[in-house]
């Protein structure tokens, strides 16, 4: 899946993912792609649910040697 940005939030714990993925959506531009990677399994929970709830679309996540990865659409 193409994204437009990446951000590496591999080794961090939560709420960290979460606050790094929201600060990189803040400068993106409606219908752009953020690609997130993490290690933190809570993060699967936590990003669909803030997505939600924030306008935004998760589009895809999957798990690749214990490396979340997701993409999300800025709504």
């Amino acid at each position: 899946m193409k994204a437009d940005r990446y951000l590496d939030a591999k080794g961090l714990a939560c709420p960290m993912p979460i606050v790094q993925t929201k600060k990189a959506m803040k400068d993106m531009q409606t219908g752009e792609v953020l690609e997130v990677h993490t290690t933190d399994q809570g993060a699967r929970s936590d990003l669909a649910a803030w997505a939600k709830s924030s306008g935004n679309e998760l589009l895809h996540g999957s798990e690749e040697q214990g490396v979340l990865k997701f993409w999300l659409k800025k709504g």
